[in-house]
């Protein structure tokens, strides 16, 4: 819902559009504002995000042009954003500290490349697995609670393909138990299909919902064959702006993301641009991102 209008800043500053143009700019990305919750558990909740994007960036060409736009899509009482997606909102909270507050220094990086809001079971069965030596065969249970919202949305959540297994906490915390490691590899067809992990999932895995946990947090409890019994609660998951990564630890995950993809010296030259984005000329910082279909296909 509000990535159209991220977007539409961004580029209507880069255009430098007018006060004007910018107010036609935000009008037309709200009536771009769109997606339901019905698409959970499907690639499309994915086109959401990408769409607002696109949107923004639409928003701001057209306003470039001069097309018109209301000056009231997010007060207007009938269809407005406030009031079709709550109770009217408060206004002022939208310009406070405006040009003195920056929340783009307030974001969470997820380190791991499943769903944001189960990035806490990960964070807490890794450092217990790894602080214990914990094997599968150690294991006699694994207990993960959860929020309410968080098990709702993720606590049941079937993991028969790629999709749903990165949003399901048992897989999750399963696969990570087993492999040590949580990335796209954890998440192949082959890995979902390994009978032996998914009966230890079935068998000894239990989410539930801790009504001691708040957010986006998790309790995580393992208890093993020999009677020893760990726990790991966490409020935040790593990369939360609470306990954010490190740079080396963003510097390994581009390494990670990027291997197999971008050649290691075009890899280097484009982690070189990014730490010093400042300095550096965004068009040669796409062109070196760019995969090519021969690479692709290779």
């Amino acid at each position: 819902m509000v990535g159209p209008f991220g977007g539409a800043a961004a580029a209507g500053r880069l255009l430098g559009l007018s006060e004007s143009l910018q107010r036609n700019a935000f009008g037309l990305a709200g009536s771009q504002s769109a997606g339901t919750f019905a698409q959970w558990g499907t690639p499309t909740i994915k086109f959401h995000q990408a769409r607002g994007s696109l949107s923004g960036l639409l928003a701001a060409l057209l306003a470039q042009t001069g097309f018109p736009a209301s000056e009231e899509i997010l007060t207007h009482p009938d269809g407005g954003i406030y009031n079709a997606y709550s109770d009217g909102g408060n206004a002022a909270v939208v310009v406070e500290g405006l040009g003195d507050r920056w929340e783009l220094e307030n974001i969470s990086l997820r380190l791991w490349p499943l769903g944001s809001s189960i990035q806490s079971v990960v964070t807490a069965v890794l450092n217990l697995a790894n602080e214990n030596d914990l094997r599968p065969e150690d294991v006699q249970r694994i207990r993960v609670g959860l929020s309410d919202t968080v098990y709702r949305m993720h606590g049941t959540m079937s993991w028969d393909d790629r999709f749903k297994a990165l949003l399901s906490a048992p897989y999750a915390a399963g696969v990570v138990l087993h492999d040590r490691r949580c990335w796209l590899d954890q998440f192949t067809p082959e890995r979902i299909a390994d009978p032996d992990l998914d009966r230890f999932i079935r068998e000894r895995i239990t989410v539930e919902n801790d009504p001691d946990v708040v957010g986006t947090g998790a309790a995580v409890i393992i208890e093993t064959r020999s009677g020893e019994v760990y726990v790991d609660r966490r409020a935040v998951p790593k990369g939360d702006v609470a306990d954010p990564l490190t740079r080396e630890e963003i510097v390994e995950k581009f390494h990670t993301a990027s291997r197999g993809i971008l050649p290691d010296d075009e890899a280097d030259r484009a982690l070189a641009m990014i730490l010093d984005l400042e300095n550096s000329s965004v068009r040669e910082l796409m062109s070196t991102l760019t995969v090519s279909e021969a690479l692709v296909a290779a």
